[in-house]
């Protein structure tokens, strides 16, 4: 149970995110660079989305699976003059770096660890923040960035669909974060927690790596397909798994579902449909405006909404969106 202090403080951020804007520091993610004169190319057969044509300020998110389509990792890719920039979970780095190595053989292209504080803005008033603290804040659109000056200090400022609600990401040096963080809080950007940020993802049916999404998954049990691959872009590590789904309607035995529950659970409990195990839960959370929600996997038998399954002792309905309020 979460001790009056601390929920007052987190419906305080939550407010502040869906009403103004929140700052959250992603200490669990980092950064990759991919350089040299056929990186695009070299990533095209790797990933899941088009990266090929994007010119220098756009980008996408992406996955990069195994042969067998199981994700081993979601990332962004932003297009740089000079390099592809791929921002992913910290602790999946090494792992990336090992296979694009695997595979690039005699191609021209390098990876390295770029060391890169990465903040995320989230809420409607996000960019008049990032204005007020100095930036030029990109075009909207999928996966737009720019380098900007916050507070004199350089930052790569792009949009970020996988924030709940949307939202940017700022990649700064490490020895410039302290100033960037302070010129965007001081511009009214409430610094928010972990915690407060999985209520909005959670409500937002928004999924991340690690949490939610591993290798024990396919990219179509995500709900993520969609966003993450092109179905018109040539052959990729895991795209004949993609394409053979998509040829079925995309079904699976499950998808990752939002949940509302009777009390809240804890992460990795099951769901049981009378004394048969369905699925369970990846992440649950408290939401000041819903009560305890969740993100879980349902098996396809049961994902209809409305369904109402049983999560340790407490009741958890199956819902398609939380709705807004």
């Amino acid at each position: 149970m979460t001790a009056p202090g601390l929920a007052g403080a987190i419906a305080a951020e939550y407010a502040a995110a869906r009403e103004a804007a929140g700052l959250v520091d992603l200490t669990d993610r980092a950064v990759l660079e991919a350089t040299g004169p056929q990186r695009q190319k070299f990533l095209q057969g790797m990933l899941s989305n088009d990266v090929l044509d994007l010119p220098p300020g756009r980008g996408c998110l992406a996955a990069l699976m195994t042969a067998k389509g199981h994700v081993q990792v979601l990332l962004r890719a932003l297009v740089e003059k000079d390099a592809v920039v791929l921002e992913l979970p910290a602790d999946r780095l090494q792992l990336v770096e090992r296979t694009l190595n695997h595979y690039r053989v005699a191609a021209p292209v390098r990876f390295k660890a770029r060391a890169t504080v990465i903040l995320g803005l989230l809420g409607p008033q996000a960019p008049d923040v990032a204005r007020r603290a100095g930036a030029e804040v990109p075009d909207p659109g999928p996966g737009a960035h720019a380098q900007v000056t916050v507070a004199g200090h350089s930052a790569i400022l792009a949009h970020a669909s996988d924030l709940p609600g949307g939202g940017r990401v700022a990649h700064v040096s490490p020895e410039d974060a302290p100033a960037v963080r302070e010129a965007l809080r001081a511009a009214g950007a409430r610094p928010m927690g972990r915690e407060t940020v999985d209520i909005l993802r959670v409500e937002a049916l928004r999924p991340w790596y690690g949490p939610d999404v591993t290798e024990d998954n396919l990219l179509h049990e995500t709900g993520l397909v969609g966003e993450y691959a092109s179905s018109t872009k040539g052959c990729y590590i895991g795209q004949e798994v993609v394409a053979r789904l998509d040829a079925r309607g995309g079904h699976v035995s499950k998808e990752l579902r939002g949940l509302t529950l009777s009390a809240p659970v804890a992460a990795g409990t099951k769901l049981l449909a009378g004394d048969r195990e369905v699925g369970r839960i990846t992440t649950p959370a408290v939401s000041p405006r819903l009560g305890p929600i969740a993100l879980g996997y349902v098996h396809r038998s049961h994902f209809a909404a409305g369904t109402v399954l049983r999560a340790g002792e407490a009741s958890a309905t199956v819902v398609t969106s939380f709705g807004e309020g």
